[in-house]
């Protein structure tokens, strides 16, 4: 609730990246961390990093985090609940007198949500190397770039190409479901199997804007009519795949534009976003090839050109470490915690750190599935559940062989 109240005036609760707000948000952080007794520094990609040493000279860290940045209007526990439990059982370790053999690391990911450079998850994808030159070059509405945004904020992306790729023993993220199957299954944990993968398709189709009371319908080309019918067709289908029982299958039809959009004149152009996620890049392979030949099929029955088709993006799916999954697994069992296995439809940080050493995540609930939105909500007891377990989970990893 502390860093929560670090907001936007009169927009709870907005903590943009490279905002002022973010950077009173990190001050706040590191405040926290150093009460700790932890060292804290910027890394290359402005990643906020808190760091624990440990008793075994060279041993890789132990990652924990996730990310204080908000979306607009969002809410208080999306990234945060992932900082402030896993600092809370780091402190409950040291209280214990529990003695670490690993170092311990909680980072504070750079800008995961949509930023307005038009890229999410920059801090991890720049401690994994994958944050590229052409990145740093996409600009803001002020001309802006990126490069120069992470400069203000502490970084120094000149160094990000040369930044070697960290080794750690393992990475725990904690986040609540942003949906509502624990809620509505009475479960205290999720343990997630993967994060999907994310495509997203452009269709933009065309046929010619007439006067909407002088054209006969027989002689009209209504960009709309095939766009409607695209929609439909992307929620039929969507709902077909997903009942295939073959991991998270979701699609949405984000983005409908519609031009000129004006009352008296019958549409001649649309445009569309769709926005598929799966766990198993086979299924999006199939989704995409069926709306590429559906919707030419579509459009050519409304008499409408089918202007583009393009992947506008592809990102994979990456699934979760089926040992640290396992261990926490056996934390929630020993505490005597209820848990379901299930895939995060959402993107993470926890994503791209996959791709340099092995990641979980370990989801609590929240009220209503609602996120993104001032009544996201957790209970103060379902934090508690989640930080007692990573606290196991903790202990679990750094007992085992270096």
């Amino acid at each position: 609730m502390a860093l929560a109240v670090i907001t936007d005036p009169g927009k709870p609760w907005t903590r943009r990246s490279f905002s002022p707000r973010f950077l009173e948000g990190r001050a706040w952080l590191r405040e926290q961390f150093m009460g700790a007794g932890m060292s804290v520094r910027l890394d290359a990609g402005a990643n906020l990093i808190a760091r624990l040493e440990g008793s075994v000279a060279g041993a890789p860290p132990i990652m924990l985090g996730s990310h204080s940045d908000t979306v607009p209007s969002g809410g208080r526990f999306d990234g945060t609940a992932g900082i402030l439990t896993a600092l809370e059982a780091v402190r409950a370790l040291q209280a214990s007198g529990y003695q670490f053999r690993h170092p311990i690391e909680i980072v504070d990911f750079l800008a995961e949500e949509p930023s307005e450079y038009g890229l999410s998850c920059v801090g991890s994808r720049a401690m994994v190397g994958e944050l590229d030159a052409k990145m740093l070059t996409y600009t803001n509405a002020q001309g802006e770039t990126l490069s120069e945004a992470i400069v203000r904020v502490g970084g120094d992306p000149a160094a990000i190409a040369s930044m070697p790729r960290p080794t750690i023993a393992g990475y725990l993220e904690l986040h609540i479901e942003q949906g509502v199957v624990l809620e509505s299954n009475k479960l205290d944990l999720g343990l997630v199997t993967g994060i999907a993968g994310i495509t997203r398709v452009e269709i933009v189709l065309k046929g010619a804007a007439d006067h909407a009371g002088s054209t006969l319908m027989q002689y009209r080309r209504d960009a709309s009519l095939p766009a409607a019918e695209l929609v439909l067709l992307v929620a039929q289908q969507a709902h077909a795949f997903a009942a295939r029982k073959d991991g998270h299958f979701v699609a949405t039809a984000g983005v409908l534009e519609i031009s000129p959009n004006a009352a008296n004149v019958v549409p001649g152009g649309a445009r569309m976003i769709l926005d598929i996620r799966a766990e198993k890049p086979a299924l999006v392979d199939e989704f995409v090839a069926l709306l590429d030949r559906e919707s030419a099929a579509i459009a050519a029955r409304a008499k409408v050109d089918r202007e583009r088709f393009a992947i506008l993006s592809q990102n994979p799916p990456a699934p979760c470490d089926a040992h640290l999954r396992d261990l926490l697994g056996r934390s929630a069992e020993k505490l005597g915690y209820s848990t379901t296995t299930l895939a995060s439809g959402a993107g993470h940080d926890a994503a791209f750190i996959s791709h340099i050493g092995p990641s979980a995540m370990l989801f609590i609930p929240c009220r209503g599935g609602k996120s993104h939105t001032p009544e996201e909500w957790s209970e103060p007891e379902q934090l508690a559940v989640g930080a007692a377990t990573l606290y196991e989970a903790i202990r679990l990893l750094d007992g085992q062989n270096i």
